[in-house]
């Protein structure tokens, strides 16, 4: 499964054209509504992780510690650290 913000916006983006060719009209049983839920599932799954990155960024450059934005993500400092640590850097 997709991992970072632009994996995840790929995919999503993958999942609209593929759903987009199929025709239900031609074939009844390839009515994609479910996959099409998964699909925009996914595109909600990108946009939270982009705005949970950008919530991190700025915690960090209001001085927050990593040790409280890990308390917040309910990970450790470490983890948190190591998932948007050079995210933050690049804010």
């Amino acid at each position: 499964m997709p991992r970072t913000r632009e994996q995840l916006e790929q995919a999503a983006a993958d999942a609209r054209t593929w759903l987009d060719a199929l025709d239900p009209a031609a074939d009844p049983a390839e009515d994609p509504r479910d996959l099409r839920r998964i699909g925009l599932a996914l595109g909600d799954v990108a946009t939270a992780e982009g705005e949970l990155a950008d919530a991190v960024a700025a915690a960090r450059a209001n001085d927050r510690s990593w040790g409280e934005i890990a308390l917040a993500l309910g990970v450790s400092k470490q983890a948190a650290r190591e998932r948007y640590g050079q995210a933050s850097k690049v804010n």
